[in-house]
């Protein structure tokens, strides 16, 4: 039986987190290189014509981009917990698998190709960037998966090794390109795989959230599940868990998901390893609880460090991949030393 001590920790921990939520999304539409009024904001929000451009600014730009920042940031940490239950490894992120070399390597090759700014008949607001970059993540997977799966069902051992062999070859494929590619070209790649959410608009943040309503609503099935596999594959098949489909079904998601969160923001480092791993050292490694906590704190991180990224040398915009790094890395390391010292 859970202490009534460890449900308290556990509301204070979402309701905490949700309230985190709430004034970072306020304080992305706030902040920028032009600062807004509240009062302003919530007018442009309910459609009020204001002087200047304030209207425009919010509804088109900031809107868009703080969904975006909230829906990337909760599907990269949700993907991130999902995958240390799955290695059983606190310290797994969603680049184990390779997803995130393979779109690397998908979206350099359509800029190298001259594909980068252009749209594809303006599908759901995805550049051929955008489009390269998924693709190149979904077939790193289908590759991965395929070597790591035998007549003895797949092997996660056999994964994480392809996923690193994979992620080497698609590094040295996307040095190949460098070597190539003119200033402009590598100019374009080099900011992409620092991550950016500056191309956010409406139908991005529609389809991200969209995945990430998806992985919400698995959540809980997948929860218990994962729950069970934590004790061994062993142990989890003689509890009933079809551990091979389980498998099948965690790597389909996690592939969609940071595929398409790679695609609409670049490549964004270290939240699928950092806010999964703070929030089991809060509350414990229960899926079913840490699956949505890792999201609201993946969503509240990802807009903080947005907004850090539009604002702190406005109006130069820093790339929010090397922001994420820079915030939650030392807090990471402060988490590890506590844990080391008083764990």
């Amino acid at each position: 039986m859970m202490s009534s001590a460890h449900r308290r920790s556990r509301r204070f921990c979402f309701v905490l987190l949700t309230l985190a939520l709430a004034a970072s999304f306020v304080l992305a539409l706030l902040l920028g290189a032009v600062t807004i009024p509240p009062l302003d904001v919530l007018r442009a929000l309910v459609g009020t014509e204001l002087p200047g451009y304030r209207m425009e600014i919010i509804q088109s730009i900031r809107l868009p981009r703080a969904l975006l920042a909230g829906f990337v940031g909760a599907i990269l940490a949700i993907c991130g917990a999902i995958l240390q239950g799955l290695f059983r490894n606190p310290l797994a992120d969603p680049s184990l698998i390779g997803v995130t070399a393979g779109a690397s390597v998908g979206a350099s090759l359509m800029i190298f190709l001259g594909a980068g700014g252009g749209l594809l008949g303006g599908f759901m607001g995805a550049s051929l960037v955008s489009i390269g970059a998924f693709s190149g993540g979904l077939i790193t997977v289908w590759l991965v998966y395929r070597v790591a799966t035998g007549i003895n069902g797949t092997s996660v051992a056999t994964m994480l090794l392809m996923g690193i062999a994979v992620s080497a070859l698609s590094a040295s494929a996307t040095g190949l390109l460098d070597y190539f590619a003119d200033n402009e070209m590598l100019r374009r790649m080099s900011l992409w795989r620092m991550g950016g959410l500056d191309g956010a608009n409406n139908t991005r943040a529609v389809l991200a959230g969209l995945v990430l309503l998806t992985l919400l609503l698995a959540a809980p099935a997948f929860g218990r599940a994962l729950n069970t596999l934590l004790l061994g594959e062993s142990q989890a098949r003689h509890l009933g868990i079809d551990v091979e489909r389980l498998k099948t079904r965690l790597i389909i998601l996690v592939a969609a998901g940071v595929g398409t969160a790679v695609a609409v923001s670049g490549s964004i480092a270290f939240v699928g390893l950092v806010v999964p791993h703070m929030v089991r050292l809060w509350v414990g490694p229960d899926h079913r609880l840490l699956l949505p906590l890792s999201a609201l704190g993946g969503a509240v991180l990802l807009l903080l460090a947005d907004t850090l990224a539009r604002t702190a040398l406005a109006p130069t915009e820093l790339p929010v991949g090397l922001v994420t790094a820079l915030l939650g890395a030392p807090f990471f390391i402060h988490l590890l030393r506590q844990r080391r010292n008083f764990g």
